[in-house]
């Protein structure tokens, strides 16, 4: 099993929308890096809920892949903000991980949290600038980040 860390703004899409829903297609990925991560994910990888954009950004949950391979139905959707002119049904660009709720965390921890305990090369979110909304975390980091926020 992977661990991913994976960005929403909450008042976009916040883990009390996946909590309400309990399952959600991870849709609107339009980096090419963040879609190559997605696409190496596999079912019971899980990833955690960072809220971005938020005061103060952290990590509050935890999700679990239980489908990969989706085409991105956005990227065909006119109306869409996601959609993609270029991509085509018989050759689509951009790809989808379905998602479960796993739960939420007691505390969410802060990015100034994250920035005390890691380095940029035990979790890449604590760099400076870093905008990528699909992040590998490390098993040690992953280990690491669970004793920190405790149960859910």
């Amino acid at each position: 099993m992977a661990h991913w860390l994976m960005k929403s703004e909450p008042d976009v899409y916040g883990i009390h929308h996946l909590q309400q829903e309990g399952t959600t297609l991870w849709d609107g990925i339009r980096n090419y890096q963040a879609r190559n991560f997605m696409r190496s994910m596999a079912i019971g990888d899980r990833a955690f809920f960072y809220h971005s954009n938020a005061k103060p950004p952290g990590i509050v949950g935890m999700m679990e892949v239980i489908e990969t391979g989706l085409t991105d139905p956005s990227q065909f959707d006119p109306a869409s903000k996601y959609f993609d002119p270029k991509s085509k049904p018989q050759a689509p660009r951009w790809d989808c991980v379905r998602l479960r709720y796993v739960g939420t965390f007691a505390e969410l921890l802060s990015l100034d949290q994250l920035r005390e305990q890691f380095s940029v090369e035990e979790l890449t979110v604590v760099r400076q600038g870093n905008r990528l909304s699909i992040l590998p975390v490390p098993e040690a980091s992953a280990t690491r980040l669970l004793d920190l926020l405790g149960p859910l």
